[in-house]
C-alpha cells in the first residue's frame, strides 16, 4: 500500500503562513498545484522543475522536496527518491510520510531490510501512525508471516482507529488465512464503512457474504456457526420452541472468549432460515442486533463500536438498505434488483450516511485484544 501526500485533501496548501503568506509562497503553492497535475496525469518528470522552483520560493516547506521525491518514486528513480527522503527525515519537521515514502523507496530499489528498519524507526518517532503500522505489516505479509503482520495491522487498528487499510488487511488475514473468521467480519465491516467505492470495498463486500455462506449451516429444521476455530455452535432449531428454546441450549455450552458473543447470538439469529442469501442475511442481521442489544451487549466491557453505530442505522430506519449496501457485491444481481425495487429507500439511506458515518475515537476502539 502506497500513501503520498497528494492522496491526502489539501495537504499540499497547508504551507507555513497560513493566511498571510507571503507573495513567495503563494507563487510556489500554485506551482505545485500545478505539478500535481502533471503527476495525476501521468507526468511526473515534468512536475519536477515545477516543484524545484517552488522549493526555491519557499524553502522552509518541506511538502515540495517531498513531493519531488514522490514524482522521483512514481518515475522508478528510488535511488533519488531516498537520497531526498533521507534528507527530510533528519529535519525537525519531518512527519511520518516521510519515513513511509523512504522506506517504500528502499523496498523498491530492493533493501527491503532498509525499508524495514525505517518504518521501525518512524514508528519509535510516530507511535500513533497507522500508515507506518500497515507498511510495516506488509512487509510481514510479503513473508506469509500472518500472525506477525496481524500484530501490526491491529497494533495500526489500536493506534489510528479511522484508518481503514489495517482493518482491510487484518479482515483479509482472519477471513483467508484463519479460523478466526469471527474478527475478519467484524474487522472487514468497520473498513466497508471508512472506505466506499473501491475495489477493496469490492473484496471485502464479496468476502463477508462467502464467509456467511459457507460458515453458516443450514440442514432442515437445524443450524450451525463457526467463525472460530475451537468454537462450533450446533443447536437444534424447534419452531415450537422458538428463540427461548435455542438461549437454553447455549447456556451448558462453554466457549472461548472470542466466540462467547458473537456465535452465540448468529446461532440463534439464524433460527428458521433455510437459504443464504442477501434477503436472510438481512433478517439475521436485524435478529443479530437485536438480541445484541437486548442480551449480549452488557456482556463486554466494551461495547462493539460496529454494533452500536448498527443500532443508530437502525433507529433511523436504513437497517435494510445499510445490510444491502455492506454485503450486495456477494450477490451483485440480487441487489440490483433489490435496489430497483427500493430505489427511494436506498437513496434516502445514502444521503443520510454522508452525514452520520460510523466513527471511532480512543474510548470506542474495537481491536481484538480489548474483547
Amino acid at each position: 500500500m502506497r500513501l503520498s501526500l497528494l492522496q491526502l485533501p489539501l495537504v499540499l496548501m497547508l504551507v507555513s503562513g497560513g493566511a498571510y503568506a507571503q507573495q513567495d509562497s503563494l507563487q510556489a503553492r500554485e506551482k505545485a498545484t500545478a505539478a500535481i497535475k502533471l503527476m495525476d496525469g501521468g507526468e511526473p518528470e515534468k512536475s519536477i522543475p515545477l516543484l524545484e522552483e517552488a522549493a526555491k520560493l519557499d524553502p522552509k516547506n518541506l511538502d515540495y522536496p517531498y513531493e519531488m521525491a514522490y514524482a522521483r518514486y512514481l518515475m522508478k528513480d528510488y535511488n533519488k527518491s531516498v537520497d531526498i527522503l533521507k534528507k527530510l527525515a533528519r529535519r525537525d519537521d519531518a512527519n511520518d510520510r516521510v519515513y513511509q515514502l523512504l522506506g517504500n523507496s528502499y523496498d523498491m530499489a530492493g533493501q527491503r531490510e532498509k525499508a524495514i528498519e525505517t518504518y521501525e524507526k518512524g514508528l519509535k518517532i510516530f507511535p500513533a501512525s497507522g500508515n507506518l503500522y500497515l507498511e510495516r505489516g506488509v512487509m510481514e505479509v510479503m513473508k506469509e508471516d500472518y500472525n506477525k503482520a496481524l500484530a501490526y495491522f491491529e497494533a495500526g487498528i489500536a493506534a489510528a482507529p479511522m484508518y481503514p487499510s489495517n482493518y482491510y488487511w487484518a479482515a483479509k488475514i482472519f477471513g483467508n488465512y484463519t479460523q478466526e473468521e469471527v474478527w475478519g467480519m467484524i474487522y472487514g465491516e468497520i473498513f466497508l464503512n471508512l472506505e466506499r467505492n473501491t475495489r477493496r470495498t469490492v473484496e471485502i463486500s464479496k468476502m463477508l457474504y462467502l464467509t456467511y455462506k459457507s460458515e453458516i449451516k443450514l440442514e432442515g429444521d437445524s443450524a450451525s456457526v463457526s467463525f472460530s476455530k475451537n468454537n462450533v455452535i450446533n443447536l437444534s432449531y424447534d419452531p415450537k420452541g422458538g428463540p427461548e428454546a435455542l438461549a437454553a441450549q447455549l447456556k451448558n455450552l462453554k466457549m472461548p472468549y472470542g466466540g462467547s458473543v458473537y456465535e452465540p447470538n448468529l446461532a440463534i439469529a439464524v433460527a428458521g432460515e433455510k437459504i443464504i442469501n442477501l434477503q436472510s442475511l438481512n433478517n439475521i442481521r436485524s435478529r443479530f442486533l437485536e438480541l445484541y442489544q437486548q442480551k449480549f451487549r452488557s456482556m463486554t466491557k466494551v461495547p462493539v463500536v460496529l454494533f452500536d453505530y448498527q443500532q443508530q442505522v437502525k433507529e433511523a430506519g436504513f437497517l435494510e438498505p445499510y445490510n444491502y449496501w455492506i454485503l450486495g457485491y456477494g450477490q451483485e444481481q440480487d441487489f440490483t434488483d433489490w435496489r430497483a425495487a427500493h430505489g427511494d429507500l436506498f437513496d434516502r439511506f445514502l444521503g443520510w450516511v454522508k452525514d452520520h458515518r460510523l466513527t471511532i475515537n480512543e474510548e470506542s476502539r474495537f481491536y481484538r485484544t480489548r474483547y
